[in-house]
């Protein structure tokens, strides 16, 4: 009996090591793929810290003067000497002071309600856009502000990535600081796209309604500021239902707010 026990004993204690040698193993293994991972995000954040660097633009070139050509358009005339079928390209930059108040006011209340009071990120915004995601299950609305699409619409190619989303966040801080708010809403309204091939304010005006931006209605304002989700589908030419909803909508706000003013 004393020898069954001792073996018993002896078993229990054979298995019980096995069993730590094991789990040392596991855990040192984990370990090496802790480190390994480790690396590789160090290398990857080099990586794109120099990507960065070579993107980050000269502000000072930004902060007056003409706007620049974007990203955006440059990419619809490469897909234009591809595709002859593409409407010719119409971008007409205008100084901030030909962009009627109305206009100004119709963006805001469309696209960014709180532009001046955020510093290029509206923390409402992306939680409403998140619960409306999550509700409808449709990860279509994404809180963007005017200063965020203005940085994508500037400096960023049109692809949907986590990274790109990252390069946004960067630059948009860089703006926010090197930039005022006018000059950043009023780049925005000169590059923004009005429909295919359409860029600016200036430009959409004349395409849509065949006079400059300065003279346009405060309607015709709120009009132009309903296609910027989707101006390709919906725009003064389309005249789509949900077009010309979202058009009212704007427009009632902006009566609103402009009596508050």
């Amino acid at each position: 009996m004393a020898f069954v026990a001792s073996h018993i004993q002896m078993r229990n204690w054979l298995f019980h090591r096995r069993r730590r040698r094991r789990r040392f193993k596991s855990k040192a293994k984990l370990w090496r793929y802790s480190v390994y991972l480790f690396r590789a995000f160090i290398l990857l954040l080099i990586i794109d810290i120099f990507y960065i660097s070579t993107i980050w633009p000269d502000w000072s070139e930004y902060g007056h003067g003409t706007v620049k050509k974007t990203k955006f358009i440059q990419a619809y005339e490469a897909r234009q000497k591809k595709d002859t079928h593409l409407p010719r390209l119409r971008w007409k930059p205008v100084p901030m002071n030909w962009i009627p108040k109305n206009m100004r006011m119709a963006v805001i209340v469309a696209e960014d309600a709180r532009f001046y009071q955020h510093t290029g990120f509206d923390l409402d915004a992306l939680k409403d856009a998140m619960e409306y995601n999550m509700e409808h299950m449709n990860f279509k609305y994404g809180g963007s502000t005017i200063s965020q699409q203005t940085i994508k619409n500037m400096f960023l190619n049109p692809a949907r990535n986590p990274l790109r989303k990252w390069h946004e966040l960067i630059l948009t801080v860089g703006m926010e600081i090197k930039l005022s708010k006018a000059r950043i809403l009023e780049i925005y309204l000169n590059v923004a796209e009005f429909g295919q091939g359409i860029f600016g304010v200036e430009a959409a005006s004349r395409y849509y309604y065949g006079v400059s931006v300065h003279t346009l209605s405060k309607r015709q304002a709120a009009e132009l500021a309903a296609t910027l989700p989707s101006p390709v589908k919906h725009n003064p030419k389309t005249r789509t239902k949900r077009f010309l909803q979202r058009s009212k909508k704007i427009y009632r706000y902006m009566q609103l707010f402009g009596n508050k003013n």
